[in-house]
Formats: structure tokens, sequence, C-alpha cells
């Protein structure tokens, strides 16, 4: 929406520079977007004299000017043929950038003889495209500046153009004078009054308006019109002109040019039909299948059923709300004309427009919705311009329908204010606020004006007092504590452990997906459901048909994918939840990641090997350590289906699993389309105890000064002994001396079998000792490596190794 500083000032009477006007605007919501001030690169050019002018010795078509400046007489060379003495002209001076020719000038010689600036003509001052001769001023004092010059004798050439972007919901925003009523409501300035004076008519209105009954009464509730004849229509006047050209818009005719003007002043649409090619009656109906029309923009449209038009006896004549046509469009030969007004619904005409992609400054306006109520005096406005620009007589109006009620109204709540918004306004000042943007107040209640389509309740009349009140006096609060001291911690501990699982996942180097909550039966019957429990009764593809019991089928389908588009080596995680049920809890949230390919890149070290099921138990250790897990855990064989038998386990504390790794099924990859080697891991967050103790701080570093002791210990046992077994056999000889236990050997194969007997492997652990009250003598070592190897000879049934 743009406008000019100048027509601003018809309907806001107003002191204000454009710079407060800009400010003010952006704050009340009609937000600046840009100010075109043509007097900013006018601003160095002055007024000057010349006071002789001599033929150039060395040119036919140079003079030698002597110019009286406000810095004392020079010398220019000029060009022009009206250069002479004792005119008054426009002097650029050495150092002055002149926009029309896009040259900053310096002191230069022509033909041989200095010349100390220039005198410009409008095209290089861009003020039109007269480049014949230099500007001839006729008043004007040596050493004014131009622009003073211009803003007293010619305002337009130096009017401000401000272009401010509209919301949606401020339809009343689009006409001049719907901003000079949010400005005068502010307090820059006051809104002159709008006079309608209705002009009466001389004879009975030849063409009839009628709305065909059904979709088209709802589509065009109200519509006027009336013919005037004897109109001359010829150029419109300079000052019309001036301003459509300063927003955009090419004049065309005086009789167009006032119905584009009508559009951007009042937000009142309207349209001329030249009467004389008007066949019959004009009726308002909805069109047929198959009707063309051939638009004034010169483009044939094929309409459909629900479109709105305007026809008489020849067909369809206008597209409602949208377009005219070009078959009844005015020319230089009209002189009789149809004056339209009408009120289109908003809903049908922009579905129109998109359905037609015709962009117009009419559809702009009917589909955000104008002022039903101001039809009639909009047609009043526009007879009265057209019979004192164009002449001729008027007919009695011609109207079908009736302006739609928009009759409602809220209460106006004072205290509202302050609780919504946060600012004390006094109730009287609410009160003037709303009454300037033309609410109508009975009591408390408050009813909306007519051009106000988004005001449809009470807070937004809050909303209106505050935006005029202006939003920027708001100071910023903190809001009160509910209870005094330290706040309470806001995350539950589900909360807490997932953030600590997501942070050492990604920490891990994984990448983090999400995935959608539901996969396709064939899925869910892989990973042990697929029933009706967790079936969705309306789902949105036959891929997404259950509720995912597991996470790991989405990370799959990511790892398919990536894999296709040459991504061989992935590291994937995702933590969300998964559903054992269709009802509200039957949820758990699971964090679970997915390496396939190879651990690393290549490199010249032999780095790189495939992923294997001891990467997948780190990583899970790890989450779990991040959690808050015991560290003495057992590690079991009792997984899922969809874990490799034998090259997985789970983690669990008795009989609660925390957690599941090792390698996924040949089966289940083969299914997905995964290329392996494949391993993943699965923490069942919920699962891992809280601790006992709850405390915000760590427990104090508990350190000892004395030196550890560590014993090594070869154990002859079954093969089919895991080595854990031992390991927590070990840990439990002596829960407070013994700090650690760890596998550093195993001895195994034909050799192992040959030495030890069939059936028998050797498993090497170190055990490190951690005196805390005094260092251990000789026999209090040999007293607990006597209880450690009886512990594991217990637990596994072997026997040291000799």
């Amino acid at each position: 929406m743009k406008f000019t500083l100048s027509w601003l000032k018809e309907h806001l009477d107003t002191a204000a520079s454009v710079d407060e006007i800009a400010w003010a605007l952006t704050d009340l919501g009609l937000e600046v977007e840009g100010i075109a001030d043509p007097a900013a690169k006018l601003a160095p050019f002055t007024l000057a004299k010349i006071v002789a002018a001599e033929q150039h010795p060395d040119a036919d078509r140079l003079r030698v000017c002597r110019v009286l400046t406000d810095e004392g007489e020079k010398q220019i060379v000029c060009g022009a043929p009206n250069a002479r003495a004792g005119i008054t002209v426009v002097l650029a001076k050495p150092g002055d950038y002149v926009p029309g020719i896009d040259v900053t000038l310096s002191v230069g010689k022509i033909r041989g003889l200095e010349s100390q600036g220039m005198m410009c003509s409008e095209r290089e001052l861009e003020l039109s495209d007269e480049h014949n001769g230099i500007i001839e001023l006729p008043s004007g004092e040596v050493g004014e500046k131009f622009t003073d010059w211009l803003a007293a004798n010619r305002p337009g050439s130096v009017d401000p153009v401000i272009e401010i972007k509209i919301t949606p919901n401020r339809p009343d925003a689009l006409g001049v004078r719907g901003v000079a009523r949010d400005l005068a409501a502010r307090g820059l300035g006051s809104l002159k009054p709008l006079v309608v004076e209705k002009v009466p008519g001389t004879f009975p209105c030849p063409v009839g308006v009628t709305i065909a009954h059904g979709v088209a009464e709802k589509a065009c509730p109200h519509f006027i019109g009336r013919v005037i004849r004897g109109v001359k229509n010829g150029p419109s006047p300079d000052w019309l002109q001036r301003r459509l050209i300063a927003i955009g818009l090419r004049p065309i005719s005086a009789l167009v040019d006032i119905t584009n003007f009508f559009t951007f002043d009042l937000n009142r649409p309207l349209h001329v039909f030249d009467a004389g090619k008007v066949k019959g009656d004009l009726t308002v109906r909805s069109a047929a299948e198959g009707e063309t029309l051939l638009a004034l923009d010169t483009k044939t449209y094929v309409l459909k059923p629900g479109m709105t038009v305007i026809a008489d006896g020849n067909g369809v004549e206008s597209l409602g709300g949208v377009m005219g046509g070009e078959a009844s469009g005015c020319d230089e030969g009209t002189t009789e004309v149809f004056l339209e007004a009408a009120y289109f619904d908003p809903i049908r005409t922009a579905a129109t427009g998109r359905a037609l992609k015709i962009v117009s400054d009419a559809r702009y306006r009917f589909e955000r919705g104008i002022d039903p109520a101001f039809t009639a005096d909009g047609i009043e406005l526009a007879t009265k311009m057209i019979l004192d620009l164009c002449g001729g007589e008027a007919s009695e109006l011609a109207a079908a329908g009736a302006a739609p009620d928009t009759t409602r109204a809220y209460r106006l709540d004072s205290a509202r204010v302050e609780s919504l918004v946060g600012m004390e306004i006094p109730a009287a000042t609410q009160r003037a606020t709303l009454e300037a943007l033309g609410f109508r107040l009975d009591g408390d209640m408050a009813a909306p004006p007519s051009w106000r389509p988004d005001v449809l309740g009470e807070a937004d009349l809050v909303e209106e007092v505050a935006r005029i009140a202006s939003l920027t006096r708001l100071q910023g609060k903190p809001l009160p504590r509910a209870q005094a001291g330290v706040p309470r911690p806001i995350l539950t501990p589900l909360q807490i452990r997932e953030r600590a699982a997501r942070r050492m996942i990604a920490g891990l180097g994984y990448n983090e997906c999400v995935s959608y909550s539901f996969i396709d039966q064939p899925a869910a019957e892989m990973f042990g459901t697929g029933t009706d429990a967790v079936l969705v009764e309306n789902p949105i593809s036959s891929e997404m048909t259950h509720l995912r019991p597991d996470l790991l089928p989405g990370l799959l389908r990511a790892a398919a994918r990536n894999q296709a588009r040459g991504f061989a080596d992935l590291a994937l995680a995702e933590i969300g939840p998964v559903f054992f049920g269709g009802e509200p809890g039957e949820q758990v949230l699971h964090a679970t990641g997915l390496l396939v390919g190879a651990s690393a890149p290549r490199d010249p070290y032999g780095s790189r090997r495939p992923v294997d099921v001891y990467d997948a138990k780190a990583d899970v250790e790890a989450v779990l350590a991040a959690l808050g897990a015991p560290a003495r855990v057992q590690v079991t064989r009792k997984v899922a289906a969809w874990w490799h038998p034998g090259r997985s386990g789970a983690i669990g504390l008795g009989p609660n699993t925390l957690a599941s790794f090792g390698e996924v099924h040949p089966r289940i990859l083969a299914a997905f389309g995964v290329k392996g080697p494949a391993v993943a891991f699965t923490v069942e967050v919920a699962k891992v105890p809280l601790p006992k103790v709850k405390t915000p701080t760590r427990p104090a570093l508990a350190i000892s000064d004395l030196q550890a002791v560590e014993r090594d210990f070869a154990f002859v046992v079954d093969k089919g002994i895991e080595a854990l077994t031992a390991v927590n056999a070990a840990q439990g000889a002596d829960k407070a001396l013994i700090e650690s236990v760890r596998v550093f050997d195993q001895f195994t194969g034909e050799k192992a079998e040959a030495q030890m007997g069939a059936g028998k492997k050797s498993i090497a652990l170190t055990v490190r000792l951690q005196p805390t009250g005094k260092t251990l003598t000789e026999a209090e070592i040999e007293a607990v490596s006597a209880k450690i190897i009886e512990k594991v000879n217990r637990a596994t049934g072997g026997s040291l190794r000799a």
C-alpha cells in the first residue's frame, strides 16, 4: 500500500514530519517498508542566475556563461539552446551527484575553457523526460535551495511516497483514509470530515440491475449503479495523474483514473462500463460452465460455476470483485457510462481469483473485506468527481439487494487491558481511543464500525486500545515466583534422563533421527506386535498402520535409504516412545542406536574394521553409566527374536532388563534391505533405577593415598562359561577392597583343550585391590586372593590354573 504525504494530508490535518509519521505507522502495526523522498536526491542543488552568455570561441553550439551563485560569480560552459542572460537556473556545483546522468561533477575543461559547474535540465534531475534545455524558473533567489523552491511552487515534485505493509486482518488500512484514521487516533493530527453529498438524478436509469436468486445473493448481497451521460473521457487532471504515478499506477483516462483513485483513497473499488456497449440490463449471477470473458488485461478466461459474474444480453461483461471485461471497457470515444459499486463476498472473490490466477487491486481488497456500508456513499462521491472532471449528467440510482448487517457489540472491560496486556490505561482514554477509531459506545458495550471486520470479541477491543496507546510503553517485569527461594526443578526425572541419554549418544558420534511413530503391519509383526491392540483406526497410508513396538524399524529404514544413496558407514540413533498397546500409558521410552558398516574410515594404519557386538556393548554401557545405572549388572542371552542368537545380550539387574545389544538378525536386515554388518543397542530408560539418595550435588570424590595392589588369576573352566560370570564372582569376594576386575586373556581352541582337557578354556583376570585405612600386608592380600579363588571356582565350577 503506497501513498504520498500530501495525499495523506487530504484526510489528516497534521504538522508531523515524515519520520514521525513513519515511526507511528510501524508502531500502530502498519509497518513502513520504505519511504521514497524525491527531495533527498535534490538537496545539493541551489538556484543561480545567468549574468552573461557569450558564444564559445571554438564551438558553435556551446555558450560560455557567467553565473551568479551563492559562492560568487562562476564560469560555466553550457550547450543548452535556451541558456541566456537574465534567467534563473538550477545549479549543480563540483562534487554534487547528478542522478539523471549518474555522474558526480568535477571542475573540467570543455573545448579549452574551464567549467565550474553545470546548469541542469529536468531529465538530469529526474523530474521529467524534458531535456531540450536547462530549467528556467519564473522566480527564486540566488542561493535558495531548489527543494525549498519546489516545495513552495511544485510540491508534487518533492512529495514523499510512503509504502506500508498491510496485514490480512486490516482491510480498512487499504485506503488512505483508514491510515489517516489510525494516525489521528494516535494523536498525530485530526481526521478531516468526509462530506458525502448525494447527487440528484435528472433522469431514470436506463440500465436496470438485478441479483439472481440463490448463490448470487450470498456472493453479491448489494449492487448499485447509475448511468452518467454526456461525459468526455479525456486525460485526467495533473494532480490525479501525479498521485497515481507516485504509487506506481499508469494513468489511462479520466474515468479509469477516478475508479483507481477511489480504490486507494477510500478503499472503495468501483467499475465503469461503457453504457453504449451494454445490451439490456445487468444481472449478477453465477457463471455457467464453459463461459468465457476477455478481461481488461487482454486475457481470455474460462469460467466455472460458482464464480460471480456481471452479465448483460451479450453475456459476461465483468468478473465480480476481480476484473472488468474488455468488451464493455471505456475508451476515448466513451460518452455514456454505467458506474457500478457493489459488495462481493470475500471468500468467493478469493477463490475465483486464485482459480483464474488473477491478481488485481479490486480482488486484493474485496477478498479481505471492504466496508459494506460504504457502497452507496462511495458511488455518490465517485459520481460527483466524474461530473466535476468529465462533465455530463447523472441518472437516478439503480439498486439491488441491501448492505449486509454487520451490527455487533462487545463488552468493554477497562480492567482487562491491564490483565491481558500489562498496561495501565485510564478508562476514559480507552473509550476515547475506540471512539476515535469509529466505534460506537453505549454504556460498557462497544460496537465496531462496519469497516472493521477483524474485531470479533472483547480481546480485540483490548488490542485496539493497546495498539493506539503503543505497545512500546510495556515494561519488562519478571514473573512472580510461586514459592520463595530457589525454584524447584521443572523437569521430571525421566526427562532429565532422556536429556542425559541424548547428550551421551550424540557424544558417542551418533546422528539423531526422528522417525514416525507408525510402521506397517509386516514390520510390526517382525518386532513382536502387529495385533489389533496397536492398530491405527484411520492410518494416513498403508505404511503407517500400526504403532511402533521398537525404534529399530525406523532406524533400519533410514539406514537402507542412506545406503541406497551411497552412505555405507552409518551411526544412527533415536530417543522416543514405543508402544505395547493403544491405551494411555501403554508406552515406554527407549533410546536406540544402530551402527552399520565399518567402525572407522580408511587410513594407512589399518584402523578400519567391521562393526561388531563389542562396539554396541561399549556404547550401551556408556549410555547406562550416563543414566546412573549400577556398575555391577548381569548380562544374559535372553534377548528378543530380532537379535542375532549368540551375538547379542541383555543387561539387567535380576529380572529387570535395562538394555539389549548385539548384532541385528540377518532375517531382519534382509527384510529391511540393509546390507550388514549391523549392530544395535536399546536402553529402556525408565527401568534404570533411580539413586537412593536424591541430591542436586555430586558426592565427594573418594580417593585413597595408599598404593593399590594388582593380582592376576587364571582359571580353567568349561568353554561354555561366560567370562562375566567369573568377573562378577571375583568382584563379590570383597566389595569394599576390590576396586575393579577385568579379563586380560582368554585361552581357547584345540591347543587349550590339549593342555587342559576336552571342552575346557582358560580365563585370566586381573584384580585391583585398593586399601583405604592402611597398607595391605602380605597375609591380608593372600586372604583376599583365597576368597577370590573360592568365589570363582564355586560360580564357574572351574579351578585355578596350575
